[in-house]
C-alpha cells in the first residue's frame, strides 16, 4: 500500500484499523451522529445495525470521508485510519478512497464493458499497460467469485449482468485498486435471496485480506457474517460488541428491544 497524502504510522498496522473518537456530524443545524467512539478491528467484519434514519449509513460514510459531497455537512472528532486523522487537512482524499472502497446499495456498474468496469480505477491511477490490466481484471473478477461465470463475456456490457453479478462486479471493481478496507451499505437490500448468499459467501472469504464495514437492515445477515456489530439509534451509539454477545446477552434493554422486534 502507498501512503500518498495520507502519512499512514506503520506501527499502528495491527489491531485496530479504524479508532473513532467523540465524532459528530451535522447536516447544517441537525445533529445527526452524536459522540461516536469505536474501534473496528482489521481483517473482520462489522456490522452496523439500527432502524431506519438512527445513522448507520451516515457513519459509513464517514469513514472514506464521503459526507464531504454534501455542502451542508460539518463533521467533529478523529477518524483515525491506521493512525492517521483522515480529516486533518493534509490528507489525500482520492488516496484514501483508494484504501478505503465503497459498495453502495444498489449496484451501480459503469455503462461499459465487463472488462472496463474492473479496469476504471487502476487506470484513474495511472496503470496504463494492457498485460498489467488483463492481470488486474481476471485477479478481481476470481476475488469477487465472478471469473467462471464472465472469463468469456468480459467486453459484453455490465449492464446486461443480472442484479447479484452487477453487485459482485461492483465488488470486482472495488478490489482492483486494492483497497484496504471494503464498505458495503446495504450490498444486498436489492437481490434475491440466492444472490444475497453468494454475496455473503464472498464476504466471508474476503475477510482473510480486508476488513469490511457492513450497514444491514437485516439482523438475521448481520448473524451469519460478522464477529464484531454496532447498533446505532437516533444518531447514537448504544452498544457494540462481538455479535454473538450482542445478539444473545446485549447489555443495553434499547439493543434488547431491538433485537427481539419490540422496536424498530
Amino acid at each position: 500500500m502507498t501512503d500518498g497524502g495520507l502519512k499512514l504510522d506503520s506501527t499502528a498496522a495491527k489491531g485496530n484499523i479504524f479508532k473513532v473518537d467523540e465524532l459528530n456530524l451535522y447536516y447544517g443545524n441537525k445533529q445527526a451522529l452524536k459522540n461516536i467512539k469505536i474501534n473496528i478491528p482489521e481483517r473482520t467484519i462489522t456490522a452496523i445495525i439500527g432502524p431506519s434514519g438512527c445513522g448507520k449509513s451516515t457513519f459509513l460514510k464517514c469513514l472514506d470521508r464521503m459526507n464531504d459531497l454534501i455542502p451542508t455537512v460539518k463533521v467533529t472528532g478523529n477518524v483515525s485510519f491506521r493512525g492517521k486523522n483522515i480529516y486533518d487537512k493534509d490528507v489525500d482524499v482520492v488516496e484514501l478512497r483508494k484504501n478505503v472502497g465503497m459498495v453502495f446499495q444498489k449496484p451501480n456498474p459503469f455503462p461499459m464493458s465487463v472488462f472496463d468496469n474492473v479496469a476504471y480505477g487502476p487506470r484513474i491511477h495511472g496503470i496504463k499497460d494492457k498485460a498489467r490490466l488483463k492481470e488486474i481484471v481476471e485477479k478481481s473478477l476470481k476475488n469477487s467469485a465472478l471469473w467462471d461465470e464472465l472469463k468469456d463475456r468480459q467486453h459484453e456490457s455490465a449492464m446486461s449482468l443480472s442484479g447479484g453479478q452487477q453487485q459482485r462486479l461492483c465488488i470486482a471493481r472495488c478490489l482492483a485498486v486494492e483497497p484496504e478496507v471494503i464498505l458495503m451499505d446495504e450490498p444486498c437490500s436489492a437481490l434475491d435471496p440466492i444472490a444475497t448468499s453468494k454475496i455473503e459467501d464472498l464476504m466471508r472469504k474476503l475477510k482473510e485480506k480486508y476488513t469490511i464495514v457492513i450497514v444491514t437492515h437485516n439482523m438475521q445477515q448481520a448473524a451469519r457474517v460478522s464477529e464484531y456489530t454496532a447498533y446505532f439509534l437516533m444518531g447514537e451509539l448504544i452498544e457494540y460488541g462481538e455479535t454473538k454477545k450482542i445478539f444473545e446477552n446485549p447489555i443495553d434493554k434499547k439493543t434488547e428491544d431491538y433485537i427481539t422486534g419490540r422496536f424498530g
